[in-house]
């Protein structure tokens, strides 16, 4: 990584243009500067080499425009929390290896009271826990009660994501599709035959890492959660008190006081070995190309829209995200079975799934530009053409930003004023504390007994301590930057009852 040659740190250079947003500069003005979103509090969180991070991305070949959201920090090549825009180039990097790492809420009729009492929590965590596996390598064989996916019906999924006949194949309401972000993805020509060539190819690759006889293991994953910052909340819902919150809340059918369950996910297995197989693909390229690496960084590898380099990636992307988007159908159906098994008659609806690991081919700046969103979440206002026929036409989707178990998590919606930002938000509240740091300086029992206090139950005996409350920065700040500069606005806040976790590796 290349070292900035200003003496100043980078965190100086910073040029604020309003109370919650700023700029910094690229090459002494020489392209359009990057745009950052956060209070001065917010900006001081960002060190060093997320900042440098971001700035060798937007010095890179194609790059059009680059925002850094409030919950930014370091990742791999691109910056968590970024926005990457280009109209030539795609970029696995600022997508990263949890191809489509997403949210999905389910709505529950029932009330907060259902879950007062602990014992109905404890077996809610059991039924949940003998249909929803967690961690990484673990599939429903690893669960008793989970739904058993054969290598057909997985590669159906991978092609054709949340199509009605994968729906019903798996047992899910075929309805909840509507409610999706994308509920599938096309390959590079525009056709799910381009998908199904692309996972003939790959599966037949006998003896690769990647996949071969793998792939049957790997589809069997399907229904289960990651390990690291991948959990399932049981949460109240509290909407907000103004009219306007209250009337977008009934179109998004959130339900104030009543019980909804809150999934953070991506694709898996399959799509880190996907993504992982086109970072070491590009980076053979470069090395036979003798192309020069953006600021010498291999995570920063790309390829020109419109060669087979490019044509590949957006196939296997798509291949990861539409397994990402059934994985989170397949939890929230297993979910809803478990709370109809302890609390019968239990009926839900899901209210939203979007992800936060992808790219998209979206308008920007009245051109057509591949939005990469690395750790970010589109927020497309009411009134935005691309919610045409959807039921959030008038009010904009809804946007679901995961904070911690004890801060709560948040439904948002975007105003017009997104459009500074790559319609685009946060994706949660962001790390404050790497992993190796949070294992050295958080106490164990001082997490345990915190969660015991505010009566939020877990199913791991000892809270993760580099997932703990303290390694996350202040989600109220984050969400303040977010209101502050007129992205969007909160309809409800979602305050956790219990949660379901894995102490393993994160999957990104």
């Amino acid at each position: 990584m290349n070292e900035t040659t200003n003496e100043t740190p980078l965190l100086d250079s910073i040029v604020a243009t309003g109370e919650a947003t700023a700029m910094l500069p690229v090459r002494g003005g020489k392209l359009r500067p990057i745009t950052v979103i956060g209070t001065e509090p917010i900006r001081k969180t960002f060190d060093e080499v997320c900042l440098q991070q971001a700035l060798n991305s937007r010095e890179a070949p194609g790059v059009a425009e680059l925002v850094l959201n409030p919950d930014a920090h370091r990742g791999y090549g691109a910056p968590v929390g970024c926005v990457l825009a280009s109209p030539t180039h795609i970029y696995p990097g600022p997508v990263g290896v949890d191809i489509k790492c997403s949210m999905s809420l389910l709505q529950l009729e029932l009330p907060a009271g259902a879950v007062a009492d602990r014992t109905v929590r404890r077996a809610l965590i059991h039924a949940i826990g003998e249909r929803v596996p967690t961690g990484p390598g673990k599939g429903q064989r690893s669960v008793r009660k989970s739904r058993r996916v054969d290598r057909q019906v997985g590669s159906q999924a991978a092609v054709q994501g949340a199509s009605r006949e994968v729906c019903e194949a798996l047992g899910i309401p075929p309805e909840w599709a509507e409610r999706c972000e994308d509920a599938s993805h096309v390959g590079h020509d525009g056709t799910a035959d381009a998908l199904a060539t692309r996972l003939d190819l790959l599966s037949h690759r006998g003896g690769t890492a990647l996949f071969g006889a793998k792939l049957t293991d790997r589809v069997q994953q399907l229904g289960s959660y990651g390990g690291g910052n991948h959990f399932g909340e049981c949460e109240v819902v509290e909407v907000g008190g103004s009219a306007e919150a209250r009337s977008v809340a009934e179109t998004f059918g959130l339900r104030h006081g009543e019980v909804a369950f809150l999934s953070h996910c991506g694709s898996r297995g399959l799509g880190h070995a996907l993504a992982s197989g086109q970072f070491a693909s590009l980076r053979k390229k470069f090395e036979e190309w003798n192309t020069p690496l953006p600021a010498g960084d291999p995570q920063l590898v790309y390829a020109p829209l419109g060669t087979p380099e490019a044509d590949a990636y957006l196939d296997d992307m798509a291949l990861g995200a539409n397994f990402a988007t059934v994985n989170h159908m397949l939890i929230n159906a297993l979910v809803l079975e478990a709370f109809q098994e302890v609390l019968p008659g239990t009926r839900g609806r899901l209210v939203y799934f979007i992800s936060h690991n992808i790219a998209r081919l979206e308008e920007i700046g009245g051109k057509p530009m591949w939005v990469h969103r690395k750790g970010a979440t589109r927020a497309f206002p009411g009134g935005h053409p691309a919610l045409a026929g959807t039921p959030f036409a008038a009010t904009g989707h809804p946007i679901l930003l995961p904070g911690n178990p004890q801060a709560g998590s948040s439904v948002m919606v975007a105003r017009p004023g997104a459009e500074l930002s790559c319609y685009s938000v946060n994706h949660g509240a962001g790390r404050a504390l790497g992993r190796k740091r949070a294992m050295r300086e958080l106490d164990q029992a001082a997490i345990d007994r915190s969660f015991e206090e505010r009566d939020i139950l877990t199913n791991c005996r000892t809270y993760p301590r580099d997932e703990a409350p303290a390694a996350y920065k202040d989600f109220d700040a984050v969400l303040d930057s977010v209101t502050r500069a007129g992205l969007a606005s909160e309809v409800a806040r979602l305050a956790a009852r219990f949660v379901i976790k894995d102490g393993a590796k994160a999957d990104d």
